[in-house]
């Protein structure tokens, strides 16, 4: 963030990867996506974006790129900002990504931090899509996870970024990626100092993950943002033991996770479902405390 005076503040944010999906145009939206949604998690709105471009020239198409850069020009289009152009290099591995430059009002930036006992836990997404985007890799995902996934991770966070940053009622949001539900609730929580309980009959998941998981399908990032957050995690007996790996799942583009005044609660996921975010639940609450993941 940089403030600029009493009434703006620049939100500025870049993000890029190697391809999630085998097709082009799809890894450009994918990516594009991720890249905006740091913009709704600290409250902002999105103006404009650069092409982050890493490509191996004489061994993929540049048409290919050109999808690449289709695809993220689109969800540009959808977030409601201008691409302005980029950097592009010869690069062994395809990668692609954006720098995103957003606007807040500096008096309404929402944080990771200040979630307050009491609070409800809203996420806007299901997860899964570590899980299914590995499953890919090694040629094990079907075509219904497939077509989930893609929709998942392309789908933008702006109708649910705006209506939380709108209602008033977030003291503390976050995008859910690469450290997964239980990463990003234990940075919060910590931050925060409270803790968080999730209750797992609450939380969506792409169908056919938990099986995935039960056959060690499962990136390596995942597995480690496990080990990071078990010291404080407590897990209820007579859970699906594969239920603490498909919440540490790394995402791609997932969905916010917002810490919210419970007496609005009710509201605010209401003005979400309308908004067309179908997928946004209370998955569970902020508690007093040291802070810890609790989950049930």
């Amino acid at each position: 963030m940089y403030r600029l005076d009493a009434e703006r503040a620049i939100v500025e944010t870049v993000d890029f990867f190697t391809p999630v999906v085998d097709d082009p145009y799809w890894f450009g939206r994918i990516a594009a996506a991720n890249a905006f949604s740091d913009v709704w998690a600290m409250g902002g709105r999105p103006l404009f974006a650069l092409n982050v471009v890493g490509w191996p020239v004489g061994k993929l198409p540049m048409e290919q790129l050109g999808e690449v850069l289709r695809g993220g020009a689109e969800s540009a289009r959808l977030a409601g900002a201008s691409v302005l152009g980029g950097h592009s290099i010869d690069d062994p591995e395809p990668k692609y990504g954006m720098a995103v430059t957003g606007l807040v009002h500096p008096d309404r930036i929402l944080r990771n931090v200040g979630a307050r006992p009491g609070d409800a836990l809203l996420l806007t997404k299901p997860l899964g899509s570590g899980i299914a985007t590995t499953a890919v890799k090694r040629e094990l995902v079907t075509p219904a996870l497939l077509d989930a996934a893609i929709e998942l991770m392309s789908t933008l966070n702006r109708a649910a970024g705006e209506v939380l940053a709108a209602s008033g009622a977030v003291h503390a949001l976050t995008d859910v990626t690469g450290f997964g539900l239980l990463g990003h609730g234990w940075e919060m929580a910590s931050g925060s100092g409270a803790g968080f309980r999730l209750r797992t009959g609450a939380i969506r998941v792409l169908d056919g993950v938990h099986d995935l998981a039960a056959n060690d399908v499962v990136p390596g990032g995942s597995k480690a943002n496990l080990r990071w957050v078990t010291p404080h995690l407590r897990v209820a007996d007579g859970l699906a033991p594969t239920w603490p790996t498909v919440l540490a799942d790394a995402q791609t583009n997932g969905g916010l996770l917002a810490a919210v005044d419970p007496a609005r609660a009710g509201d605010v996921l209401a003005a979400l479902h309308a908004a067309g975010v179908a997928g946004a639940a209370v998955v569970g609450e902020v508690l007093t405390g040291e802070p810890r993941l609790e989950v049930e």
